[in-house]
């Protein structure tokens, strides 16, 4: 075994020859580390290296016999045999060699060291005083840091300010001294709460600093860009999202809350700190402020909840449009995700529905009498006629006409004239009964249909008008007057051939009761048969 010759310790980059094979094989190769007992290499590639091999540096002396103690792809840690021997033999004897036992402990150290130069995230070591003792290769690439500079042992504050002379930080340079002095702080005083640095091109790094028992303090950095990227695209998203008219809910495949905007925080009466619990969408809607309103026993509030929860799980019924207990009209739409969770939007329709009840009121009644209109009547009339023809119930119509309506007109104004056919619509909705249809056909005519009625029931429901409209008292220019009506009515009867066959008998009814006199009620009845010729 040739003379061993130990090296100098931490000297790096010096070119070296890998021989094995009796020295039939030769390897070129970079020595990163080296030390008393062992070193570091690179080469292109460690496959066919052997176990135990000679490692020459020229100028250094004969080859030294090595062995491999790990390798990674394109480095190997070896420790010299010599030194491996020496402390075998130190072992066997039961010396103890304090010397030899920091040999070990070096070539731990330095097989952690070359282990921590090949991970992506940076790692620097600092010592209780502040100053680096380690700083490994990815640390290096993240800051653009020279290995001269790296290997002198700079302290902390001197690389934050190495990063501050590269411009990498995304500081003003009027606050970055303020910077550099908080983070020292921070390490100094062994603050470990994560840090996101933002640098000039974009990318953030995550610093983490942990204490170690020596007072020191090892510090890592890892990029994650991508993830805050993430984040800060998700917060956006979740400002967005708050500041919305429509209530927006996304629960998970179990159903629970991952996100509640503030209109559903306010409308379930939910938290920021309650919502970040992530509880379940039926807790949401069992205790929301108004959960107890519904007029409901327990077991129909059980079932109740039971069944919005169930048909939020199947995903089956992807709109629906619910009532609050105070009166609101909500369209619920749920929206399955490819995560197997749902998203649930809440939008506020009260004013679309009431909007639509008037624009349908505005379709089906008559503006100034507040009665149904001809269209609308007429289709309620059809209905009615059908079933008198499916069943053959009694049907009756009255027809309403205001007495002398054109000289009230001519003599008192229109809008007075107006106030008459108010008072008569009034009059008809006053005297007739709940199952009634009262509509106003146009001008000063008024019908009235009374299913399930007769002729002679039809007579006292005639009466019980005219004489409301001919009791009612009406001013104008200071003068009282009264108006009256004419009312004829008819019975529906089998050979009619449709609801306007009714109303033109009720029609020539009004007709005969104009003829006799006005306010008055007459009955129609059907012509009398034709003779037969005598034979």
């Amino acid at each position: 075994m040739s003379e061993q010759k130990f090296m100098p310790r931490g000297r790096t980059l010096l070119a070296g020859k890998i021989i094995s094979n009796y020295g039939q094989s030769s390897i070129d190769c970079i020595v990163r580390q080296i030390s008393d007992v062992g070193a570091v290499i690179e080469i292109e590639s460690a496959l066919g290296i052997p176990l135990h091999f000679h490692l020459l540096i020229p100028g250094e002396g004969q080859p030294q016999p090595c062995k491999r103690a790990w390798q990674s792809d394109g480095q190997i840690g070896l420790v010299f045999e010599a030194a491996e021997a020496a402390k075998e033999e130190a072992a066997r004897n039961g010396a103890e060699e304090p010397e030899g036992s920091e040999q070990i402990v070096r070539g731990q150290l330095l097989a952690l060291r070359a282990a921590l130069d090949v991970v992506d995230v940076g790692v620097l070591l600092l010592g209780a005083d502040m100053k680096s003792q380690f700083i490994n290769r990815a640390f290096r690439r993240m800051w653009a840091l020279p290995d001269a500079v790296a290997d002198r042992n700079p302290a902390f504050v001197a690389l934050m300010y190495h990063g501050r002379d590269t411009n990498t930080y995304e500081i003003e340079a009027k606050s970055i001294d303020a910077y550099v002095a908080e983070r020292v702080r921070l390490v100094r005083a062994g603050d470990t709460k994560p840090l996101d640095l933002r640098r000039t091109n974009g990318e953030v790094i995550r610093m983490q600093c942990a204490n170690l028992p020596n007072g020191g303090r090892m510090i890592s950095y890892t990029y994650v860009t991508d993830i805050v990227r993430h984040a800060d695209e998700l917060e956006v998203l979740h400002s967005a999202l708050d500041n919305v008219s429509e209530g927006v809910v996304m629960l998970d495949g179990n159903l629970n809350a991952q996100f509640l905007n503030k209109k559903m925080r306010t409308f379930w009466g939910v938290t920021g700190e309650q919502a970040a619990r992530r509880p379940s969408y039926e807790s949401l809607i069992r205790n929301s402020p108004h959960a107890n309103d519904r007029g409901m026993t327990p077991d129909q509030l059980d079932a109740f909840y039971a069944g919005r929860v169930a048909a939020v799980r199947d995903g089956n019924e992807p709109l629906r449009d619910l009532r609050t207990t105070d009166g609101r009209n909500i369209r619920a739409h749920c929206a399955l995700l490819k995560n197997g969770g749902r998203m649930l939007t809440y939008c506020d329709v009260t004013d679309l529905v009431r909007n639509a009840q008037q624009m349908e009121e505005l379709a089906t009644i008559d503006s100034m009498t507040g009665l149904h209109n001809r269209r609308h009547y007429w289709m309620l009339a059809a209905a009615e006629w059908s079933r008198f023809q499916r069943y053959y119930r009694p049907l009756s119509v009255l027809m309403i006409d205001v007495d002398h309506f054109k000289a009230v007109n001519d003599r008192y104004g229109h809008a007075v004239g107006d106030e008459v056919l108010v008072a008569v619509a009034d009059a008809c909705r006053e005297g007739k009964r709940s199952s009634d249809i009262v509509g106003r056909l146009g001008g000063e005519e008024f019908v009235m249909l009374l299913p399930e009625t007769d002729l002679d029931q039809a007579k006292i429901v005639a009466e019980r008008v005219r004489q409301r409209v001919a009791a009612g008292a009406l001013q104008a220019h200071g003068v009282h007057f009264n108006v009256t009506a004419s009312v004829g009515f008819a019975a529906a009867t089998a050979s009619m051939s449709g609801f306007e066959a009714l109303l033109h008998a009720a029609d020539q009814a009004l007709y005969q009761a104009k003829a006799e006199g006005r306010n008055r009620t007459v009955a129609w009845s059907p012509p009398p048969a034709a003779k037969l010729a005598a034979e």
